[in-house]
């Protein structure tokens, strides 16, 4: 790829685009099949067990081709592996969503999944390229404007439900319209990095040599905290997935175009959060963060399933949605900083850690819902709040995170007086 010096600041502007295109499109092709889970699981007459074991093999296939996503990027570059993931995964969900039998719909959900993670990676790694064409964090937009996607895939289910469409005639044109769209974005993506040599796999396998002998005992312990509140963070989104719309229909009777809205509410609270989440660790830190959304969304999801009903249901997953939304982003931002952890590794095992959280979380839920009801097993939402609460503690505090900036950008910003305005200009070539 051209070094970031040389890309000039139309470039970066329609990379950004077209990176934000990828992100929208990601977020709305899986959300399109999911408000139509429940008429898939009456179509194939599954048990809320089965009905749980079967949707987790979109996360298992993330899960084993989640292996393969580096070595992809580095031998054919992150946009190319981007765009053709998603491409894949548009046609995956359209054959799941026409497959006559409960094991085809589990082999194409599966092979969605796998090429869903793969271009994932693809995605992020190319928005961090794009990022450092900037100069300063952008990253974070591009995570709310998945979850716009997240909801617009919501809300076109919603539609195609209120029309009647068949689920084969509505995923056919989700497919044709995004592929579309992914053509135009890989069109305006940075250039391609060149291709890896043999001396750049000798020096990055010395780094990582270098790398594991200065893991400290607390940066495990560090590690291990922010795995719990990432995962926390991805069990709240993965029961929106997978059994929010269905909680709504089943257990509470709503009517299906408005039980769709449960997944709505949660990624919509979910934008919201990340949107503002800028500003508010900023403001407040981290930890004020996290803690805070951790309360709102015990408090929230506790009362919703205390006092069950569609209206205020949906007004707790999208509580869940905004007190979650910026967890998973603190994350990988604060694994990325631990020291003793080589560039990229800390983020790496979350994702990883991330993914069998989200294999683990639908059949747990179905287990329980078979034994006691859909409503008991949703208790993992609040449950999942405290542990936020719990462990937000090891996330830096407002105090403690302007320290750390400031010593980081001494040697290469200067002073605070110093930089100005400086930090906001685009680091582009005019």
């Amino acid at each position: 790829m051209q070094s970031q010096s040389n890309v000039t600041k139309e470039q970066a502007h329609r990379a950004r685009i077209a990176v934000a295109a990828l992100f929208f499109t990601n977020g709305a092709l899986f959300a399109n099949i999911l408000p139509r889970y429940p008429e898939i699981k009456d179509l194939f007459d599954l048990s809320n067990s089965a009905y749980g074991f079967i949707v987790i093999l979109f996360p298992v296939g993330a899960i084993v081709a989640g292996l393969t996503s580096a070595s992809l990027v580095r031998r054919f570059g992150s946009a190319n592996v981007a765009v053709a993931g998603m491409v894949l995964t548009a046609l995956a969900l359209l054959a799941a969503g026409s497959s006559s039998t409960a094991l085809l719909f589990g082999v194409f959900l599966f092979l969605g999944g796998a090429f869903d993670a793969v271009s994932d990676v693809g995605q992020n790694a190319h928005a961090m390229q794009v990022q450092k064409s900037y100069g300063r964090s952008i990253i974070n937009s591009f995570h709310a404007t998945w979850s716009i996607g997240a909801v617009t895939g919501g809300g076109m289910a919603a539609a195609a439900i209120a029309l009647d469409l068949s689920l084969s005639v509505h995923l056919a044109i989700v497919a044709v319209l995004f592929i579309v769209v992914l053509i135009f974005a890989r069109m305006n993506t940075l250039p391609e990095r060149d291709e890896v040599t043999d001396e750049d796999n000798v020096a990055d396998s010395a780094e990582i040599k270098e790398s594991i002998t200065k893991v400290t005992p607390k940066a495990i312990f560090l590690l291990a905290a922010l795995v719990l509140l990432s995962i926390a963070g991805a069990v709240m989104e993965e029961v929106g997935n997978s059994w929010a719309t269905l909680y709504l229909s089943s257990s509470l009777g709503a009517a299906p175009a408005i039980a769709a809205f449960g997944y709505i509410a949660l990624v919509g609270g979910q934008f919201i959060g990340r949107v503002l989440g800028d500003r508010q660790v900023d403001r407040w830190g981290h930890r004020a963060v996290a803690r805070t959304g951790g309360f709102v969304t015990a408090i929230g999801m506790g009362l919703a399933l205390a006092f069950p009903t569609v209206a205020g249901s949906i007004i707790g997953f999208a509580l869940a949605g905004y007190g979650s939304a910026t967890l998973v982003p603190t994350a990988f931002d604060q694994a990325d900083k631990i020291q003793g952890l080589r560039e990229g590794t800390g983020i790496t095992v979350i994702s990883w850690l991330m993914r069998v959280g989200n294999l683990a979380t639908p059949p747990l839920i179905g287990l329980i819902a078979d034994a006691a009801s859909i409503r008991e097993g949703l208790l993992l939402l609040p449950i999942a709040g405290i542990i936020v609460i719990l462990f937000s503690g090891t996330l830096p505090s407002m105090k403690n995170n302007e320290a750390e900036a400031e010593e980081a950008a001494k040697p290469f910003l200067g002073s605070r007086s110093e930089r100005g305005v400086e930090s906001d200009r685009l680091n582009v070539k005019q």
